[in-house]
């Protein structure tokens, strides 16, 4: 009788914790400050890196490609690392929640330093393109990853970090709208005329908008039950994943994903300046982007219906078809534009998917080996997978353009180059994305075994806390 009404006294504390945490909307926005400002400036890394540093910088694409995958890799074994480093901390304000604080300045600092032409010539030029890339990547994973493994520790209710995840990542769009659509006319208008100068003067202003974001969301975030939380070894974070097959697949269909959207970003400002004959329809097509905002924000609804998994393959299917579209219209405007559209709002909503999931997986890792990796879990399903997949995406792109014979000196490409600009833009993307859909529909399995999983780690956190009271009185 007495164990019958401690597993019910359990339940019902259970209950009762997953009722009471809530999340305010005030901080669900804040919240979305940090992808903001993160956007803000990584965007212009993602979108306009290869461009920038064939057109502006004046690096040849084979060595801009080559650097930007050395970069890329730098940052991909980053991820882990500050993870891990996530994993340790141990302060009065959180585990994530400083990282804010300590990393916001670095990271302005460092894309700004980025886009700033210096005086220099030959390997001491490319040296310090490389050194900066790198430099301003790490420092942009340092102020990332926390962004998603904050996530699990503002609330445990799976409605509220649905909500705070797709303000995040509407707000993030708003961030990435300003990046794409005015940092090209911007640096046109500071720099008259002198495109080094106005680059370099355009990203310092971004720069200091972005560091006020950072910390206004630092003030306002708070990490809950903290107190509770150990410092896990290496060896644990690492444990962590074993038989964690949700985060595997997560991880794998996210890296996917962004090989497919930075393939598709990189290539982009190429497409439009040469197959389309303007470079003002590079901000113009970027300006639509806003757009993403409708599918972001639906995001919620449409996984009541469909659930997690059937939302990412419906959105990832969007993208493809629009992405065709683009394609077919050919230098029709008005229909590229339409199918840019549909495009934006599928790679956008299913992005949101991705950080969400990436947050279920650390439950699932708990439930099934006992460790709770916050930091490791989500740095590789996300820091990880943005940092390697934009590293792939923008080598296969630059190889691609390398291939079929693009010069940035020609003003006027050749043919073969054309058609490898159109290649890389339209096509490449849509045979990735498909990689990343498969994948998700295989996860079906593992969302539907989440209920058991939210149910028996509420259970265990209960029973701690009344062991805990127990030993108190």
């Amino acid at each position: 009788m007495s164990s019958n009404a401690n597993v019910d006294s359990n339940t019902a504390s259970a209950q009762a914790l997953l009722a009471n945490d809530t999340l305010p909307w005030h901080r669900k926005i804040t919240y979305g400050f940090t992808d903001m400002s993160g956007n803000l400036l990584y965007c212009i890394i993602s979108s306009y890196m290869l461009y920038f540093f064939t057109n502006v910088f004046g690096l040849s694409v084979g060595t801009a490609g080559v650097l930007l995958l050395i970069g890329r890799i730098f940052d991909a074994i980053g991820a882990p690392v500050m993870g891990i480093l996530v994993d340790h901390t141990h302060s009065k304000y959180g585990k994530s929640r400083p990282w804010f604080l300590w990393m916001s300045l670095p990271f302005a600092i460092f894309v700004w330093l980025l886009f700033t032409t210096p005086a220099l010539s030959g390997t001491l030029k490319v040296l310090y393109a490389g050194v900066m890339y790198i430099l301003a990547d790490l420092s942009y994973t340092a102020m990332s990853t926390p962004i998603t493994s904050v996530l699990p520790n503002l609330t445990s209710d799976t409605d509220g970090r649905m909500q705070a995840n797709s303000i995040r990542l509407v707000l993030g769009n708003v961030g990435n709208f300003f990046a794409v659509t005015f940092i090209i006319p911007f640096a046109g208008l500071l720099g008259g005329g002198n495109d080094q100068k106005g680059w370099s003067l355009a990203v310092g202003i971004y720069s200091i908008v972005a560091f006020i974001l950072l910390i206004v969301a630092f003030l306002d975030m708070r990490e809950k039950n903290i107190e509770n939380e150990k410092v896990i070894t290496i060896k644990e974070s690492l444990k962590a994943t074993k038989g964690n097959w949700p985060w595997v697949l997560i991880v794998v269909a996210n890296l996917a994903y962004w090989t497919a959207f930075i393939v598709r970003n990189s290539s982009m400002p190429y497409y439009f300046q040469y197959n389309m004959s303007s470079k003002a329809l590079i901000s113009f097509f970027n300006g639509f982007t806003i757009i993403q905002v409708i599918g972001m924000a639906s995001v919620p609804f449409f996984v009541k219906f469909m659930h997690k998994w059937g939302t990412t393959v419906f959105f990832l299917l969007m993208t493809m078809v629009g992405q065709a579209w683009v394609g077919f219209a050919g230098s029709n405007v008005t229909s590229a534009l339409i199918g840019w559209c549909v495009a934006c709002i599928g790679s956008g909503s299913a992005c949101t998917m991705f950080f969400a999931m990436v947050g279920d997986t650390v439950d699932f890792g708990e439930w099934k080996t006992g460790v709770r990796a916050n930091g490791f879990l989500t740095a590789i399903g996300a820091s990880f997978c943005i940092q390697m997949g934009s590293g792939f995406g923008s080598f296969i792109a630059s190889m691609l353009l390398k291939g079929f014979g693009f010069n940035a000196a020609d003003k006027v490409q050749s043919a073969g180059s054309l058609s490898g600009i159109s290649f890389t833009f339209v096509w490449v993307p849509i045979i990735i994305y498909a990689i990343s859909l498969v994948l998700m529909i295989v996860y079906r399995k593992w969302e539907n075994h989440e209920p058991v999983v939210k149910a028996d780690l509420a259970k265990r956190n209960a029973e701690e806390a009344n062991k805990a009271e127990a030993a108190q009185a």
